[in-house]
């Protein structure tokens, strides 16, 4: 029997890959890598990390404590490894790593490189004894969102777009997901996306499972917003969803911060981006009025967990945030008691 499981689950390891002058950051290389290093030392405060970076010599003396990281020399196109990372999977209580294609969103970048990254960490034994998979289908990471109990939210933009498996239908990728993860259903957004996002509509940009009873979502309430009739759906259609008990979803908004730019570019920021680890959670924040007031909500949604807030101006500049940026590998072996939050 498999399941895929939920981010609040127990974890073994988070990955991360570290920003070069080959990257995207090579602009401003210096201050991409404060943030990354903001985020990497509030992982292994408390966890193993897995750190992919290009120069082990060149990164490891940024940190104060590497005493829980594995350093890793490997290139890669960018960092983005939510992307291009491995996925696990319950089968029989044991872990297995499912190696999904990367094609750089639908071709619109080189990921040659990052599509080799998974299979690189495989045979260097960094899972332990976990099987893997490969996968010629196409799938990024930030695209689905599992409960842990057999429920998987995604988008139809992303999932669906002749970019990624154009000659797989709805059925066909519905059918493969469903078998590779021991599904029990999909609930597909069809509304949504941010001005600015690249992924076509990642789910991990637009709405959350906090628990297997409730979802975040990204909200606007002003009807002058660009988002405003997109998410206006997105709420509509996520009001219609049911649970596996048949109740409705308890929606918990997260409004969008104020419009962000770079070079009169608007930039895809929200606070839905964060990343759950075995402590704490990683939430972005965007020096905004409202960064104070989802800290708030985020302790009362996490009450056991410690909120960890990360300026993450700098990440969506290129895109991404915080979740982008990282993925998480499940424990060795399936922690029954793990299943709700």
């Amino acid at each position: 029997m498999k399941r895929l499981p939920a981010e609040w689950e127990t974890q073994d390891s988070i990955l991360m890959v570290f920003p070069h002058k080959n990257s995207d950051w090579a602009d401003d290389l210096k201050s991409a890598e404060s943030v990354f290093l903001r985020i990497a030392s509030s992982i292994c405060f408390k966890q193993k990390l897995i750190l992919v970076c290009d120069d082990i010599n060149r990164v490891k003396k940024m940190f104060c404590r590497t005493d829980n990281i594995s350093f890793v020399e490997f290139d890669t196109n960018d960092t983005w490894i939510r992307d291009f990372g491995p996925i696990s999977v319950y089968e029989e209580n044991e872990r297995k790593l499912i190696d999904f294609c990367f094609n750089g969103w639908g071709e619109k970048f080189d990921a040659s490189l990052d599509d080799r990254v998974t299979e690189f960490l495989y045979k260097n034994l960094y899972f332990e004894f976990s099987a893997l998979l490969r996968q010629e289908m196409i799938l990024e990471g930030g695209s689905i969102e599992s409960d842990g109990s057999g429920t998987l939210l995604t988008t139809s933009k992303c999932l669906l777009n002749p970019n990624r498996n154009p000659n797989m239908t709805k059925e066909e990728i519905e059918n493969r997901l469903i078998e590779l993860f021991g599904l029990k259903r999909i609930l597909w957004l069809d509304h949504g996306e941010l001005i600015g996002d690249d992924t076509d509509a990642h789910i991990d940009t637009l709405a959350r499972f906090i628990n297997q009873e409730t979802i975040a979502y990204v909200s606007c309430d002003d009807p002058k917003e660009p988002h405003f009739k997109e998410l206006k759906k997105m709420k509509e259609q996520l009001q219609t969803f049911r649970t596996l008990n048949e109740k409705p979803y308890k929606l918990i908004p997260l409004p969008l911060p104020s419009a962000k730019y770079k070079n009169d570019r608007r930039l895809p920021a929200a606070y839905a981006n964060f990343l759950i680890t075995n402590h704490a959670i990683l939430l972005p924040t965007y020096e905004d009025a409202r960064d104070s007031e989802m800290i708030k909500l985020f302790k009362k949604l996490f009450p056991t967990r410690e909120i960890i807030p990360i300026k993450a101006t700098r990440l969506i500049e290129e895109g991404g945030s915080i979740h982008c940026s990282t993925m998480q590998v499940a424990k060795y072996r399936e922690l029954l008691h793990d299943l709700s939050k």
